[in-house]
């Protein structure tokens, strides 16, 4: 049986699908090890080595990650929101009062909207701590400029979403903020025309405030993400203390 085991091994790791995936084979050697490693993506963004100092909870509080993981929960949750909502002014705020009727629908509404609220707050204590801990410093100030970004990104996720369950609250809120907006000196009136993609809140203002909490935004912050993790691990990992 034992035998039988092992041929059957042998012949899945000879496969051409098996090399195709895992080009160096059973990692059974110091060589094969490290060749993994190297040539799978997920193993390969993590540093080779880790400061002492970067493991300790009280240095970094674990506020990246945190922003990551409610990132993730929001992306998990938003999709599946997603098939029960309607863009539209007719049908999005009675789409979110059959959301409660739906089973677990209410607890998915709420993990999404409290999942927001904790990114936004974990994304700015992370950015205090980075600047409490002058972690900004070179070769780190590229990567404080995208952590800017990521920020006013959140602030735009949270921004677009407020609009789409369509109540008083939204409404106003959204008519308030864009005219605000249309006060910035030589092109507040263009910005809140583009915006809203009218003269007032309607169908064209949530219909692009879907797309752009749905797609536009989400995508630009993964693909900002996914750097700012490449220059943590290309800056030498986690800065150090003062």
């Amino acid at each position: 049986m034992r035998t039988m085991k092992k041929e059957i091994l042998r012949r899945i790791t000879d496969s051409c699908i098996w090399r195709s995936i895992f080009r160096t084979g059973l990692p059974d050697t110091d060589l094969k090890r490290s060749m993994l490693i190297y040539n799978n993506f997920f193993l390969h963004i993590f540093p080779v080595k880790m400061k002492r100092h970067g493991l300790r909870f009280s240095f970094t509080l674990c506020l990246g990650g945190m922003s990551c993981l409610l990132f993730i929960i929001l992306t998990i949750t938003g999709i599946i929101l997603m098939f029960h909502y309607t863009p539209s002014v007719e049908k999005a705020y009675f789409d979110m009062q059959v959301l409660a009727l739906i089973f677990n629908g209410k607890i998915l509404r709420n993990l999404h909207r409290w999942a927001a609220h904790g990114m936004v707050v974990t994304v700015f204590l992370h950015m205090v701590r980075v600047f409490y801990t002058r972690s900004y410093r070179p070769p780190r100030e590229f990567n404080w400029v995208i952590g800017i970004g990521l920020f006013i990104l959140t602030l735009g996720l949270s921004y677009t979403g407020y609009l789409l369950p369509w109540d008083q609250l939204a409404y106003w809120g959204i008519t308030v903020g864009t005219t605000i907006m249309s006060y910035t000196p030589f092109f507040g009136k263009s910005i809140r025309f583009f915006v809203l993609g009218a003269d007032e809140v309607g169908q064209e203002a949530l219909l692009r405030f879907y797309v752009l909490h749905c797609v536009v935004i989400p995508f630009v912050a993964a693909l900002l993400m996914v750097v700012h993790f490449w220059r943590v691990r290309k800056d030498g990992g986690i800065s150090g203390p003062l």
